[in-house]
C-alpha cells in the first residue's frame, strides 16, 4: 500500500516568515566553479539569485572560477554565503574550509561532511558501519594505493566479486557524471575508462534493480525528514540528461512504494546525514529492490536547486517554498557558524 499523506514531520518547524521586519543579510551567491557540473551550478545559482532578490535580498553573484576569487568574497562584505557550487571544489569541504578560514558563515554542511559525502567509497565506509545497506562493491585507485577490498583492474577478477551487470562510477563526482552501467564483460575496461576520466578513484558496484527514489533530510540540531520522493527518469538510469533536461524524468511524491518501504528510506536517510555528520540539507539517494530492501547509493550535500531539481518539490508537498527554502539555510548557516566559534572558544 502506497503512503499518500503528506509528512507531519515539520509540524514543529520553524519556517521562515515572508513578512518579517527583520534586516536581511547580504549574500554572496557562490556558483559555477571548474567542475564538471559547471553548468549545473549556474542553473542553481540563477534560481536562487532570482528568489532571494525578488524577496529583498542583496545577493552578490560569485563565480569561484574567477580569478583573485577570495578578495572578490572579502570585498562583497557579505553577511553570509550560500553555496550553489557542485562537484569538486565546490561540494566537497574546499570551499568550506577556505570560508571557515574568512569567517564567513556560509549554507550547507561542513568541511568534513562535505568531504566524506563526496567520497563515494567513504562514504559507503560510513554507511556500513551505521548499519545501512548499500550495495557491494570494488574501489580502484589510480594511484596504485592499496584498499582492503581492491581487486586491481582487470575485468574477470572484478566481475567475478561483483557480479554483471555492475554499475561504474567515479568517486568523486556529481550529478552521474562517468556513470555506466556495464552488461557486458566486454564493456568493462571502456566504463572504467570513462570513470577515470572524472578523476583518479574508481567504484565499481552491483547492480540493485528496483524503484529509483530520494530522500531529503533539512534542518540543523534537529534535522527532519521530507516526503520520499520517487524517480522515473526517461533513460536507463538517472543520468545527467534525465537530472537536468527537461522532461527527463518523473517526479513522484509521494513515492508509490509500500508504507515500510517509505519508513526504512526515510530512517535510512535521516541515519545517513547523521552518521556523515551533515547540517542543513542533504538528499540520499536509493533503491528499492523487489523484497522491499532499501539500498542507500550516496548522499549529496548540496542538492541542485535548478527547474528540474528534486529538493524543491519534497519541500514543495509539505508546503515549503524555494524563497522559505533559501531563508532555512540561510538561517541554519549562521546557526553552524555560531557553533563552530562556541566549540572554538571552549
Amino acid at each position: 500500500m502506497v503512503d499518500s499523506r503528506p509528512s507531519d514531520a515539520f509540524d514543529t518547524f520553524s519556517v521562515p516568515d515572508k513578512g518579517g521586519a527583520k534586516p536581511k543579510p547580504v549574500v554572496a551567491l557562490l556558483c559555477g566553479g571548474n567542475s564538471s557540473e559547471r553548468e549545473v551550478s549556474l542553473a542553481s545559482a540563477a534560481n536562487v539569485e532570482q528568489v532571494l532578490g525578488r524577496a529583498g535580498y542583496q545577493v552578490i553573484k560569485i563565480d569561484t572560477a574567477t580569478p583573485r576569487l577570495f578578495k572578490q568574497i572579502s570585498h562583497a562584505h557579505a553577511d553570509v554565503a550560500f553555496i550553489a557550487l557542485h562537484g569538486e571544489g565546490g561540494e566537497d569541504g574546499c570551499i568550506q574550509g577556505a570560508l571557515e578560514l574568512m569567517g564567513l558563515p556560509y549554507t550547507g554542511s561542513g568541511v568534513l561532511a562535505s568531504a566524506l559525502a563526496m567520497d563515494k567509497y567513504r562514504a559507503k565506509i560510513i554507511y556500513t558501519s551505521a548499519g545501512l545497506n548499500t550495495p557491494q562493491s570494488v574501489y580502484i585507485s589510480a594511484a596504485g594505493k592499496d584498499v582492503p577490498n581492491r581487486a586491481g583492474t582487470d575485468p574477470e577478477q572484478i566481475i567475478s566479486k561483483i557480479g554483471l551487470p555492475c554499475v561504474v562510477k567515479p568517486t568523486a563526482a556529481g550529478s552521474s557524471v562517468g556513470i555506466t552501467i556495464v552488461r557486458d564483460p566486454e564493456r568493462l575496461p571502456q566504463a572504467l575508462d570513462d570513470a577515470f576520466l572524472q578523476g583518479s578513484d574508481v567504484l565499481i558496484e552491483s547492480y540493485i534493480a528496483g524503484t529509483e527514489i530520494t530522500v531529503p533530510v533539512l534542518g540543523g540540531k534537529n534535522p527532519k525528514v521530507l516526503p520520499t520522493i520517487e524517480i522515473i527518469p526517461k533513460n536507463e538510469f538517472y543520468d545527467y540528461a534525465s537530472k537536468y533536461d527537461e522532461g527527463g524524468s518523473r517526479h513522484i511524491v509521494p513515492a508509490r512504494i509500500s508504507r515500510d518501504a517509505v519508513a526504512a528510506a526515510s530512517s535510512a536517510a535521516l541515519l545517513a546525514h547523521e552518521a556523515l555528520g551533515c547540517w542543513g540539507v542533504s538528499r540520499t539517494d536509493m533503491i528499492v529492490d523487489a523484497d522491499d530492501c532499501v539500498w542507500v547509493i550516496e548522499t549529496n550535500t548540496i542538492p541542485g536547486m535548478t527547474a528540474t531539481s528534486l529538493l524543491p518539490d519534497a519541500a514543495g508537498f509539505i508546503g515549503i517554498d524555494n524563497q522559505q527554502l533559501y531563508e532555512l539555510f540561510i538561517q541554519w548557516a549562521f546557526e553552524a557558524a555560531e557553533k563552530r566559534t562556541a566549540t572554538e572558544g571552549a
